[in-house]
C-alpha cells in the first residue's frame, strides 16, 4: 500500500473545489441524483479527486436507482477502507480512500451478484479517467 497523505484543512481547501472538500473532507452528501457521475455509460476508471488514486472501475458500476455512483466492487480491496458510521439514526458502512481517508460514501449489502454489495458513492468525491 502506498504512503498515507496527510494534509491540513487549509491545504485540502487550497486544493479542492468547495463540494469537494465538503464532501470528502466534512463527510458531508450530495444530494441524490446531482452528481456528474450517476448516469455516466463512458469506460474508465474512478479516482479520488484527493489523491488520484484509482477506486472503482466503470466495470462494476451499475444503476442503482438510488441517484448516486454505485458500484459492485471497489477497484482492488486495498483501494478503499471501511469505517462504521454511528451518525445520523442508521447504522451504516462509511466508505473512505485508504490512500488519503477522504469519505467516498457508503457500502449496503444490497447490491448485484457476485459481491451482493453496493458502493453507493458521491461523484464529488470522484474523477473520471476516461479508457483511451
Amino acid at each position: 500500500m502506498k504512503d498515507k497523505i496527510v494534509k491540513t484543512k487549509e491545504e485540502w481547501k487550497a486544493q479542492l473545489s468547495p463540494e469537494a472538500y465538503y464532501i470528502t473532507r466534512e463527510s458531508e452528501t450530495e444530494q441524490a441524483f446531482t452528481g456528474r457521475y450517476n448516469r455516466n455509460k463512458e469506460q474508465g476508471i474512478y479516482r479520488c479527486v484527493c489523491c488520484g488514486q484509482a477506486l472503482f472501475s466503470s466495470e462494476t458500476k451499475f444503476d442503482s436507482g438510488t441517484g448516486w455512483p454505485s458500484y459492485w466492487a471497489p477497484v482492488s480491496s486495498d483501494s478503499v477502507e471501511q469505517k462504521l458510521d454511528r451518525s445520523g439514526f442508521d447504522r451504516r458502512i462509511e466508505v473512505v480512500c485508504s490512500r488519503c481517508d477522504a469519505h467516498l460514501g457508503h457500502v449496503f449489502d444490497d447490491g448485484p451478484e457476485p459481491t451482493g454489495q453496493r458502493y453507493c458513492i458521491n461523484s464529488a468525491a470522484l474523477e473520471f479517467e476516461k479508457k483511451e
